[in-house]
Formats: structure tokens, sequence, C-alpha cells
């Protein structure tokens, strides 16, 4: 899949799973653009970095105001803390729901223009977390639930200039793992879960990117990809009495 020539912006391509789709467009010879509010530690081999808040508009539109070009838009940046909804105020839930949601349509927007210009391709970075309950982040399954929804719309309104697809992300090892999973037992065992029997690693979903944005998924716009590795065994199915091997 060779994107030589072409210009891919990827929020919050700095660091884990952004790091990993900046790194697969460069190998596919794309000129990448990350941004984020903070410089990468080490600025990967083939990007160029733009600082920017995606939760201020203004901001955003003059980052695309100034680049000549975009093909690509790789929708990434977001995550949220261990948060239960009794927790906090309402507006601290807000937020995640600024960052995850309200931030790509923004940066879309933005975009749209020069993305038109070059029949273009964005791409959602969403989570299975928008699919299932999601207790302890609880706002961002419901701005990622909204988020693919959002995709779906927006590839029927842009249509046929701009196709648009969301990659529906299960489990990822990065370096943030830990925050979530625990340390290495910890992260083998939840690995341990899910079908393939591991986390995925940033340059699969970086993989995944890369040919949701190629002429091979020329015909696939609207589309949600489950990036998953199997998804998650149901419960019931170990905790039943019945059905069990010898």
């Amino acid at each position: 899949m060779d994107l030589s020539g072409r210009v891919a912006v990827v929020t919050g391509g700095t660091r884990g799973v952004g790091a990993g789709i900046a790194a697969a467009f460069a190998r596919a010879g794309a000129r990448v653009v990350v941004c984020a509010r903070r410089p990468p530690e080490l600025l990967l081999g083939g990007c160029e970095f733009a600082p920017v808040d995606l939760r201020d508009a203004v901001a955003v539109r003059g980052l695309f105001a100034g680049l000549d070009r975009v093909d690509v838009l790789v929708n990434n940046a977001g995550g949220t803390p261990y948060r239960l909804l009794g927790d906090t105020e309402a507006e601290r839930h807000a937020r995640v729901i600024d960052l995850n949601l309200t931030a790509p349509l923004t940066a879309s927007l933005a975009a749209r223009a020069q993305l038109e210009a070059a029949r273009g391709s964005i791409v959602m970075i969403g989570s299975v977390s928008g699919t299932r309950p999601s207790p302890g982040s609880a706002a961002y399954g419901a701005a990622k639930a909204g988020l693919e929804n959002l995709a779906r719309s927006m590839a029927v309104e842009w249509a046929p200039d701009i196709r648009v697809n969301t990659l529906v992300l299960g489990m990822v090892r990065t370096e943030l793992s830990a925050l979530h999973y625990g340390d290495e037992e910890g992260i083998a065992a939840v690995g341990a879960t899910v079908p393939l029997g591991r986390l995925a690693e940033p340059r699969e979903i970086g993989e995944a990117a890369v040919f949701l944005a190629s002429d091979a998924a020329s015909y696939i716009t609207g589309a949600s990809l489950l990036v998953h590795g199997g998804g998650e065994r149901p419960a019931f199915l170990d905790a039943a009495t019945a059905n069990k091997e010898a």
C-alpha cells in the first residue's frame, strides 16, 4: 500500500497507538504530520510535529489552514482516566466527551476542504468501549459510540469526495497499559482473555489504518473495522456449570 506523495495528519500521534499509526503511514511513504499539545520525546523518522490543543477550535482551524495538502486525517487523540460516574461532576465527564467526540468533529470540519480536493479519507479511532458497557469509563464509551455513528453520517454526507471509516479497537499494549491492567502479570492475564491470546501492538493498529486510507479500500466508506483479536469471551461460558469439558 503505497501512499507516496500523500499527506497524513495523525492527531495524538506522539505515543502509544498514535505513534504506531504515524509510523505505519511513514513506512507507506506518506508525509506524516503528528499533532498534540506536547511534543514527543523522540520524533519518529518521516514525521513532523505540529503543536495544537485539539479542544481549541480556532487553533485546529489554524493548523489545517497552514497545510498545503491533506489526503488523510486520522482522528486518534483521546483517552480517559478510570473514573466512576458518581465520583465526580458532570463537567469532568463532559471534558472526556469533548476530547473523544467533539475534537474529532472539529478536526474533520477543519480539514474538509483539503480532503475534498484530494478525494481523501478520514479514519476515526474508535473502541469496543463504545459497543458494550464501560464501567469506570462510561463517558469515554459514550463518546466512542457517538464517534462511530458520527463517522457513518459523515460518510454519507461527504460522499463521494471523502471516505470515512472507523477502526474499532480492543485492548492495545502501550506505555500506559500498566495504568489500566497492572503489572506484567496483569497484562498477560488480561491478554489471555482475548481469543488471540494477547493485546494488540500499536504497529498492528497502524497497518489497519493505512489499509483504510489506501486505494485498496477505495470502495469502503461508512464502515467499522473491528481490530480486537476476536473480542471478549462471554463471562457466562466460564460461570455456567453445564457444557464443561471433562
